[in-house]
């Protein structure tokens, strides 16, 4: 078998496909998890703290500041000095831990959706047998009754 043949069964038994759409709706999560996080949840941890607080723009700075150049993060990166700057790590830090969160509340609600339905599966009845087998049952019983 080539490769060429070996890829196109790869892709067209739907694990790309199951990949790709993965993917798409991750980097979708992804977006929404980055807006829950800046849009609703950093304001209130702004103020648990006392003030406002934007971990994007903490840093530290490992040079020294030119003259004329703003105390401000993308100002001094374009400078040119070096910069820690462990303001942005901690926003991607924190919008992991919320997305992994989300991610095991979704997984453990679907687990249990699921465990739901294989047990209401399992305590159905069967259902009864068409009237035709039912007939066939009586006939093939009645001839077993007869002498032969």
């Amino acid at each position: 078998m080539s490769l060429l043949s070996e890829f196109r069964e790869f892709a067209v038994k739907g694990n790309a496909f199951d990949l790709a759409v993965g993917v798409i709706i991750g980097a979708a999560f992804g977006k929404i998890v980055d807006s829950m996080v800046g849009d609703l949840i950093m304001p209130f941890v702004s103020a648990l703290v006392g003030g406002k607080v934007d971990f994007s723009n903490m840093y530290l700075l490992l040079g020294t500041l030119p003259d004329g150049i703003a105390n401000n993060l993308d100002a001094i990166k374009k400078a040119g000095v070096p910069v820690f700057a462990y303001g942005s790590f901690l926003t991607i830090l924190i919008n992991f831990i919320l997305l992994a969160f989300v991610i095991f509340m979704l997984v453990r609600y679907l687990g249990r959706l699921k465990a739901k339905f294989v047990a209401e599966e399992a305590a159905a009845p069967p259902a009864p047998p068409p009237a035709a087998e039912v007939l066939l049952a009586e006939i093939r019983d009645e001839l077993k009754r007869r002498p032969a």
